[in-house]
């Protein structure tokens, strides 16, 4: 990690410890950091969950969002209900340059994302203009993706990154064309009224290598400037961008995780 990450992680850390008036770990007593006795009885047994036949398909509790038939679980972004325009075809949709971004009609706080893209395999222009597109969490939250195989740009917006924050630890990214897999574990910040007390999370598996490993936000991600937290709702949507690049995306399911992390 390069310091002046490290310095930024710290000072974040200190300010979401300030603000939720939260002690660091107890190391002399562990027993102060817990609710419950070791091994007790009591304590709620976690509930049950079937995984998917395979470990990239969706376990008992997911919400498919895209299972290769339709896109009756997203919307169009331009316009107030406007029906999602992009392309549906050999199970995998596709984005339709101009049409517009799209997110799902349903809303989620913190979760785990599990969705697969290529980019074109016909590769035309080269950094940010190649294979160009993003999952946001919230609208406001961006994991890069991009053709980043063998094409030079700028770090933090390569395959992987968390967008103008944090480039990826390692670049993993296949061969234009080639299907890849983004594992993503994301944790909502948290407010009260105007205060920001916990910032939002990230961690990231590309191809089922770490890329991001709980990296905390500064605030939203954008292009060219890092603005501040700004309060907003605890659930929003899931968005996939259109950046004029055709990119594909298929097997796409989320499921939400309580809000229980400060626990």
């Amino acid at each position: 990690m390069k310091i002046g990450s490290m310095i930024l992680m710290i000072a974040l850390g200190a300010l979401w410890t300030g603000c939720t008036g939260q002690h660091s770990t107890n190391f002399d007593n562990p027993d102060a950091n817990y609710t419950w006795q070791v091994h007790d009885p009591q304590r709620p047994i976690p509930p049950v969950v079937t995984p998917g036949t395979e470990d990239r398909l969706p376990p008992s509790d997911a919400v498919v969002l895209f299972d290769g038939t339709d896109l009756s679980a997203w919307k169009g972004t331009k316009q107030p209900n406007q029906p999602a325009l992009w392309k549906v075809e050999n199970g995998y949709l596709e984005v339709v340059p101009q049409t517009g971004d799209i997110e799902t009609k349903e809303v989620f706080g913190s979760c785990q994302l599990h969705i697969e893209w290529a980019a074109p395999a016909a590769v035309k222009g080269d950094s940010q203009g190649r294979g160009n597109s993003g999952v946001f969490f919230m609208g406001r939250y961006e994991v890069q993706v991009l053709d980043s195989y063998n094409n030079l740009t700028y770090a933090d917006g390569q395959a992987g990154a968390i967008y103008s924050q944090n480039p990826p630890l390692v670049n993993v990214c296949r061969a234009p064309g080639q299907w890849q897999t983004y594992d993503i574990i994301f944790h909502a910040p948290k407010f009260e009224g105007e205060k920001l007390v916990r910032p939002a999370d990230v961690t990231v598996l590309h191809n089922g290598v770490l890329v991001q490993d709980g990296w905390i936000l500064t605030g939203p991600t954008a292009w060219k400037q890092r603005p501040p937290y700004e309060p907003h709702p605890e659930k929003l949507p899931v968005s996939l961008q259109d950046h004029g690049n055709p990119v594909r995306y298929r097997n796409i399911w989320i499921r939400p995780l309580p809000d229980n992390k400060d626990n």
